[in-house]
């Protein structure tokens, strides 16, 4: 059961209507790195999850990846003003101007619908959570990326806000993957041979020695 908090998570306002910008905003909405390819994902992975601690992990953050999209489809609004004028649009995505009357949509910055292939769930625990902490990754990127492009300080408090927070969903993760060194595709790692080679295939030069395979362990607590 899911309940609706008619507040949002983080306030939300604009210095002037952009929507030359909200076209670029579009991108975290429905785009492949976009707030509702989280939500979806996460979501997506609890329902196979029987441990509760994963279960709720996934629960958790995958419900406040909606507060996000929320966030971001009313950034759009407020962006895009209350005039309906493609010539706003100078290029990329005009969808929001000519076919879904401003209404922040489920496309991309190009105007591509979004796509449940951006969601990956495999059912295993270990590869699921490295795919959510790339996922965090890359919506951080491209939250850097919109954030040098506006000098809105209304619109850069609220990226950098779910930059944060999507920061710590990836501490998250990593903790998760670190308590998990003996289960599905990490059960037998390391085991053989095979997994102890390195083919230094680039010459001149060796950069690497022959590996030797331990279970995975990222520490994001540590300041970088």
């Amino acid at each position: 059961m899911f309940k609706h908090e008619k507040k949002l998570l983080h306030k939300v306002r604009v210095e002037k209507p952009n929507p030359q910008y909200a076209v670029l905003m579009q991108e975290q909405l429905g785009g492949c790195n976009g707030e509702l390819k989280a939500a979806m994902q996460y979501l997506s992975q609890s329902f196979r999850a029987n441990d509760p601690v994963f279960k709720d992990l996934f629960l958790d953050i995958g419900t406040e990846e909606l507060s996000h999209m929320e966030m971001v489809a009313e950034t759009i609004n407020l962006l895009n003003g209350g005039d309906v004028d493609y010539k706003k649009v100078g290029v990329g995505e005009i969808e929001t101007m000519v076919t879904y009357g401003l209404n922040p949509a489920l496309v991309n910055s190009s105007g591509n619908p979004w796509t449940a292939d951006y969601v990956t769930v495999t059912g295993d625990l270990a590869a699921d959570l490295l795919a959510d902490i790339a996922s965090e990754q890359r919506a951080k990127v491209v939250y850097e990326y919109l954030y040098r492009q506006i000098d809105d300080k209304y619109v850069k408090e609220t990226i950098m806000f779910l930059l944060e927070r999507e920061e710590a969903h990836n501490a998250l993760f990593c903790e998760a993957l670190n308590k998990i060194t003996d289960d599905g595709s990490n059960k037998n790692f390391g085991m053989s041979e095979d997994s102890r080679l390195y083919f230094d295939l680039s010459k001149p030069g060796r950069y690497f020695d022959d590996p030797d395979p331990e279970a995975v362990k990222i520490d994001r607590k540590k300041k970088r």
